[in-house]
């Protein structure tokens, strides 16, 4: 039950995009089609879930033994920067309309907070191994989640009646801020 609650809490309650505002480059930035932003989010979630391994172990068995803790957060982003690396090469060889479809917002992942903050957040909240896993995917679920929920709205709302002063980003930050004010609503279950 406690591996349910850590990834509900992630994927919805704490949302990383819609409670922590984390993400929010990518979230607002791909978000204008549900098939980029779908990918996206796969692609974070599986950055995100790789990222909790490593940086675990990197944490649990190199910094902490050798009380080098204040070298996290240097470590953590040399670890993130590669594994995107290492997913942008993949998904390269693996899919090319992909490649092409995510284009410039594949290195985002790399400037993409989420996973920074995923990686400080599994170490402040001491998370176990499996906890860490399963708060990474919960984290990835939310983030693709919120990306495809807000694809969807921008899509219908390029054939809304939107009045010209609302065009563009004022209606996509409304709409964030009402997705944020929805998700906030299950804040009452954990």
């Amino acid at each position: 039950m406690e591996l349910f609650l850590i990834f509900f809490s992630a994927a919805i309650v704490n949302n990383f995009v819609l409670a922590y505002f984390l993400g929010i480059c990518p979230f607002i930035g791909v978000s204008n089609k549900i098939s980029s932003a779908f990918s996206m989010g796969l692609a974070t979630t599986f950055v995100m879930v790789i990222t909790t391994i490593v940086t675990h172990l990197i944490y649990h068995q190199i910094l902490a033994p050798f009380g080098l803790e204040f070298l996290q957060y240097v470590s953590f982003i040399l670890v993130i920067a590669s594994l995107v690396q290492f997913v942008e090469m993949f998904i390269k060889k693996v899919s090319q309309p992909l490649y092409r479809a995510l284009g410039i917002f594949l290195p985002l992942i790399t400037t993409n907070c989420a996973i920074m903050g995923l990686a400080l957040f599994m170490i402040s909240k001491e998370y176990s191994f499996v906890e860490g896993i399963v708060f990474g995917v919960g984290a990835g679920v939310g983030f693709t989640l919120a990306i495809t929920i807000m694809a969807g709205i921008r899509e219908d709302l390029e054939l809304a009646d939107v009045p010209k002063a609302f065009k563009g980003a004022p209606i996509t930050l409304l709409v964030a801020g009402i997705l944020a004010l929805a998700f906030m609503g299950f804040s009452g279950m954990i």
